[in-house]
């Protein structure tokens, strides 16, 4: 009867489906793993006033580990578009990679040339790393071991905020928080710097073959914009004692010319400086592939174990 031969189908369906071993659970990847729980163990604070000069306010986002065993150190993070054009939303992913590593993340924005002129976003990113110093304890850090990245003007702002002396007088705009009050705290310890494809010879970009827009505009119409130029390039701050440069740079970027690399690692070689240049063969401005990325983490990975600031499993190390 069809009544009879559907009741036993659906007895034997339940019966092979009970003899049937049971699916395997999926399992995550350790990738998946560290992203599904991320959020356990950073929390997010965005859009932090840290600075506000030609009345305008500089913002930044912190990272912060939610239950670390002590302090950890910080990877300030500065993006580029030729110090004209960007924000720090659009560096968010870039922040994961150095989350894997155990350090907590600062990820700012700065004047851009349609609000301030050069030397303005050098002075930002300065006051940026007193301000990390300032906030340390709030916020877990290890003012003590900054490493500080970004691409192209964010390379040449990451130079530039490790290389640059308090003497120089860039960062005095950061003393400006209240009219009587107190000098804030000196800067934090820039232990490592990690420069992608960043302009080092901010002047070689005002005239000549290697004349770019951007740097045109950022400079403007100051009347002593070579002056200033020369003040805010990485290549006038090579001496000893500096931290530790790595260096990543495609040998094809017609954005950042590869000879502003090389003549930064020549003149570092040169005094004795700590730096590595990782060179990409054929590579532009960025736009790197998956394999020539992966390689490139690698590179920052080993640099940075070498130096004390991650475990060669990965995780930042404590200090003792």
């Amino acid at each position: 009867m069809p009544g009879r031969s559907i009741a036993c189908a659906a007895l034997a369906a339940v019966v092979l489906t009970a003899a049937a071993p049971a699916p395997a659970r999926a399992q995550l990847s350790e990738v998946g793993q560290f992203l599904a729980t991320l959020d356990n163990h950073y929390r997010v604070v965005p859009d932090i006033t840290y600075h506000t000069a030609s009345g305008h306010e500089n913002k930044l986002d912190v990272y912060a580990p939610r239950n670390a065993d002590g302090p950890v150190p910080v990877l300030l993070l500065i993006h580029g578009g030729g110090w004209v054009i960007g924000h720090k939303d659009t560096y968010t992913m870039r922040a994961l990679p150095y989350l894997e590593m155990g350090f907590a993340v600062v990820n700012i924005t700065y004047r851009l040339a349609n609000v301030a002129l050069a030397p303005a976003a050098v002075e930002d990113c300065l006051c940026a790393l007193r301000w990390i110093a300032s906030n340390a304890e709030e916020y877990g850090f290890d003012a003590s071991r900054v490493v500080i990245t970004g691409m192209s003007a964010g390379g040449h702002l990451s130079l530039t905020t490790g290389m640059i002396p308090s003497s120089a007088g860039l960062d005095r705009q950061c003393f400006a928080r209240t009219f009587s009050g107190p000098r804030p705290d000196d800067p934090a310890k820039v232990a490592a710097i990690v420069n992608w494809y960043g302009i080092t010879d901010v002047v070689d970009m005002l005239d000549g073959p290697n004349t770019k827009g951007y740097a045109v505009e950022w400079l403007g119409s100051l009347a002593n914009r070579e002056e200033v130029a020369a003040r805010v390039s990485p290549v006038t701050y090579v001496r000893q004692g500096l931290p530790p440069i790595l260096t990543i740079h495609g040998d094809d970027d017609a954005i950042v010319p590869y000879e502003h690399a090389t003549r930064l690692k020549d003149r570092l070689d040169q005094v004795g400086a700590v730096n590595e240049l990782h060179t990409i063969p054929g590579g532009g401005h960025g736009g790197f592939s998956d394999a020539e990325t992966l390689e490139i983490y690698e590179v920052i990975h080993r640099f940075l174990a070498r130096h004390g600031l991650v475990a060669a499993g990965g995780t930042s190390q404590q200090q003792d």
